[in-house]
């Protein structure tokens, strides 16, 4: 709430915005005039706070409200000396994402970036000029989001990007000082359960306050992928499917990975395969090499005699579900333009023409993998990463080296080090025994 100071019969105007401390002054005005800037300064700051209007960009709070709302129009000409123009959070967010728009950072980083810059916006407010962020503007974010039971990890990786942002903004000459995250606290975490086998899960899945933690740390062990490659072979909708799955199985490449692969990346005298990497370096595209099983090399084999066409290992030309480029028709309206009636929703829509053999998307991939094993015994794997899972922890479980593994998969945390170091239960059963009978 705005308060009034008076002295010598000249008033100045005081309020809170964002848990910091405004004023300017008023001058020698009367009583009922001052007290109708404080009102309408309070009218603002509550439009503010219910996100019915926004701070425009490079405009302060005080000379937001000093305008009545309408603050002047910046000149076009900076004058030599003048103070710096304060940048918004919407601001840099659209500077960030524009600049590393370029192919700088890969597609499914970028979408992460907007979807970190969405919750920050929502929760923060677009407007949120950058010189009164601090701490406890910080630390009200993390207690939001913490709310919402929104997870510890997730809310790290909001605050990443900001970071990253916060700093690029200050490479640019956007912002001054450093991030203010020192002192930041977090709610406390427990540490992610070790990756366990199917019979595992299934048995402490009865006590489990969260069973989706227990599907998440799920491998498969050799057997058992070899039974989900014959499912997927027995009800695969579309011929890129089993071969895909088997190279996610025999690889334990990552389904970005995966989906940038292109037939000749496949060196069938060499028996190897080239992954194209983005997570290992920052400044340079790399690449790792993984052999071919027997296994994997005869199931690409069938697969190129009938492949499509195109760059891509892994494309498709048909009518794929929940595609958009692939879809049999186009024109369609979304809820807000379309009209109500089924007559005025087919006016805009039209058969689609045939589409050239291109990429899979991660959504076709994620969708129509999870199509395949609904309803059966396979259902609750979560996607092609458990099979990533599954791969390392058959190679450990045979004693392959980690920096061979390392050399295999590609790039790893420690903490995901750490959990992919580990044997199958049986095998530690019998090293055990080993050593005290």
């Amino acid at each position: 709430m705005a308060s009034l100071q008076e002295r010598n019969g000249s008033y100045r105007v005081q309020f809170f915005f964002r848990g910091k401390l405004h004023g300017f002054t008023l001058g020698k005005v009367s009583v009922s005039e001052a007290d109708a800037k404080a009102a309408q300064v309070d009218y603002l700051l509550m439009r503010l706070k219910q996100k019915l209007i926004t701070l425009p960009d490079g405009t302060d709070i005080v000379s937001f409200v000093q305008h009545d709302g309408k603050p002047p129009a910046t000149p076009s000409v900076t004058v030599p000396g003048a103070p710096r123009q304060a940048v918004s959070l919407s601001h840099l967010r659209d500077q960030y994402l524009t600049t590393h728009g370029n192919g700088t950072l890969e597609a499914n980083t970028l979408a992460t970036c907007r979807l970190h810059f969405s919750h920050l916006c929502r929760v923060l407010g677009g407007g949120l000029t950058l010189t009164e962020l601090t701490l406890h503007v910080l630390q009200s974010y993390v207690t939001t989001r913490a709310g919402s039971e929104i997870a510890t990890a997730t809310i790290r990786k909001e605050l990443s990007t900001f970071r990253a942002a916060w700093n690029w903004g200050g490479a640019m000459g956007l912002i001054t000082g450093t991030f203010p995250s020192r002192g930041l606290r977090y709610p406390k975490t427990d540490d992610k359960s070790p990756f366990m086998t199917l019979a595992e899960v299934t048995r402490q899945l009865g006590a489990a306050s969260d069973p989706s933690t227990l599907w998440e740390s799920l491998y498969l062990t050799a057997p058992e992928v070899a039974e989900l490659l014959a499912h997927v072979k027995e009800r695969a909708a579309h011929p890129w499917i089993y071969p895909l799955v088997c190279f996610a199985a025999h690889t334990g490449a990552r389904r970005s990975e995966i989906l940038r692969v292109l037939t000749a990346d496949i060196d069938f005298d060499k028996n190897v395969v080239t992954i194209r990497e983005k997570k290992r370096s920052r400044g340079r595209r790399t690449s790792r090499r993984i052999p071919l099983t027997p296994f994997l090399r005869d199931v690409l084999t069938d697969w190129l005699k009938s492949h499509p066409g195109g760059p891509a290992l892994f494309c498709q030309t048909g009518t794929v579900a929940r595609s958009k480029k692939r879809s049999r028709t186009t024109g369609h309206l979304d809820e807000k333009k379309r009209p109500s009636g089924l007559k005025g929703r087919l006016a805009t829509v039209k058969q689609r023409e045939s589409v050239a053999p291109s990429a899979l998307t991660k959504d076709e991939v994620h969708d129509h993998f999870s199509r395949t094993l609904r309803e059966s015994k396979w259902e609750n794997v979560r996607g092609l990463h458990t099979l990533r899972h599954s791969f390392v922890s058959a190679c450990a479980s045979k004693g392959v080296d980690q920096r061979v593994l390392q050399e295999w998969c590609g790039h790893m945390s420690p903490d995901m080090s750490r959990r992919y170091a580990h044997l199958y239960p049986s095998t530690q059963q019998e090293a055990i025994k080993s050593v005290f009978g």
